[in-house]
């Protein structure tokens, strides 16, 4: 039987979470809008995009270590408040430029969402009762991921793309209102130094090369302006994992890796998000400027997934705490794949019932099966100590994944997107799924919780 407080834990996590995810994926939907409005094409949409995963995937990591230094509480209620100022920029932004850098302050905010909610389940739960609450929250922000692009199509299609950010401010006051109300003991460090140096090193690592890849159709390889940023992003990437090698007090302790689970369950992660993160954002694109959808159509095309994970996602990530999460981490993504495949039949007109939802349905399948063993695989053998930042490790690896996964859209599609670019991000998309499938199965054994030194 749970507690009062550990629902209202697990209530607090799935909102601060859920907000996080959502504004990750309802603004792929409102794209098309905000182009036409503000200008830029692909690559403004690709930049509102990606300017708020490259802030949130490198300061994640920071974000999980002050989780457990400072206490889960103190930086929920921090950045709570701090994407909820970032999101009333975000919806008056009267041009590109000043959207894009909204976005990058959500993700910094965001960042400090995600590992505190998921480390709060950690440190509340134990046993069967971790496994399924985890499941409950893998379902719920998971649908997160769904839902955004439904309730996005709604919001541009009756008022405004600016709505798809100016709805957030409710859900938070509501979070804010519940983490008041929390009452959890946390190991609180007043003598804490924060790694500005490997931070420094990541956004640079990260932002260098996905400048790169999205500037590139624009102005080519040989330019200074992409190949300059490309070379000192992979060198600062270097820097960084020597850093944090060295580094007394490091915001990733390469020692996490060394627990196997973690280490597998993290490599599987990144293929699979990468090829749901570029799913995403390529579909409803394609729905709406390719199959003359509107943005509210477009979103209804993927509820089918939203259902189905509401379902399915609490059961497997019970199941699997019982059975261990191998056989779903395997089985999962590759049943995902098939959906995507799947897909392939897929022609304008876009024929929804005959050609599109039979791959939907599978791929939420796949996903429901997916995402909440996953978690459980990669947190199972972390010490409660490395909660915070196992998580954020973890995390910043799903959302580093799709950053990437996105900045290559252009590339993969070509600069029009179009059936036949539709039709190769589809394959590596299938690729990228059964490869994390594959992963999980050489990898993944059943969690024995390790001590992490």
């Amino acid at each position: 039987m749970t507690t009062k407080q550990q629902r209202l834990v697990l209530v607090v996590s799935i909102l601060a979470s859920f907000v996080a995810f959502l504004d990750g994926s309802v603004v792929n939907v409102a794209l098309p809008a905000i182009s036409r409005e503000l200008g830029g094409g692909l690559a403004v949409q690709q930049w509102v995009v990606d300017a708020y995963l490259i802030t949130l995937g490198a300061l994640i990591l920071i974000a999980g270590s002050l989780s457990d230094l400072f206490g889960r509480k103190h930086i929920l209620t921090i950045g709570l408040t701090g994407f909820g100022v970032a999101s009333v920029l975000c919806a008056v932004a009267q041009s590109g430029a000043f959207l894009v850098a909204a976005r990058a302050l959500q993700g910094m905010a965001g960042a400090l969402l995600v590992p505190s909610s998921l480390a709060l389940i950690i440190s509340s739960f134990s046993g069967a009762a971790q496994s399924k609450a985890i499941g409950s929250w893998t379902a719920w922000t998971g649908i997160s991921f769904i839902i955004g692009p439904l309730l996005g199509g709604f919001l541009v299609d009756a008022a405004s793309w600016r709505w798809v950010f100016a709805i957030n401010v409710l859900p938070i006051a509501v979070t804010l209102w519940l983490v008041a109300r929390l009452d959890v003991s946390e190991r609180v460090s007043e003598s804490t130094k924060v790694d500005l140096a490997g931070a420094f090193l990541c956004v640079v690592g990260l932002g260098g090369p996905v400048f790169a890849l999205i500037e590139q159709p624009k102005h080519g390889w040989g330019a200074p302006i992409i190949w300059v940023p490309l070379v000192a992003g992979i060198f600062s990437l270097a820097a960084f994992l020597w850093h944090e090698a060295h580094t007394k007090r490091p915001m990733l302790p390469l020692s996490l890796f060394r627990v196997r689970n973690f280490s597998f369950g993290n490599v599987a992660t990144t293929t699979i998000y990468a090829g749901l993160s570029v799913a995403s954002f390529l579909i409803v694109i394609f729905l709406q400027q390719v199959g003359g959808y509107t943005a509210l159509d477009a979103g209804l095309a993927l509820l089918p997934v939203t259902a189905i994970m509401f379902l399915l996602s609490p059961r497997f990530g019970a199941l699997a705490g019982r059975y261990g999460p191998r056989a779903f981490m395997t089985a999962g993504p590759l049943v995902g794949a098939g959906g995507f495949l799947l897909m392939l039949r897929v022609q304008v007109p876009v024929a929804y019932w005959a050609d599109l939802l039979p791959g939907v349905v599978f791929f939420a399948l796949g996903l429901s099966m997916t995402v909440a063993p996953l978690t459980s695989a990669v947190l199972g053998d972390i010490d409660t100590q490395h909660a915070g930042v196992g998580s954020a490790v973890n995390n910043a690896v799903a959302r580093i994944a799709g950053l990437i996964a996105i900045a290559l859209a252009g590339v993969i599609t070509g600069t029009h997107l179009d059936v036949a670019g539709f039709h190769h991000a589809l394959v590596v998309v299938a690729l990228l799924m059964a490869v994390g499938g594959a992963v999980s199965f050489i990898g993944i054994r059943h969690p024995k919780t390790q001590a992490i030194s």
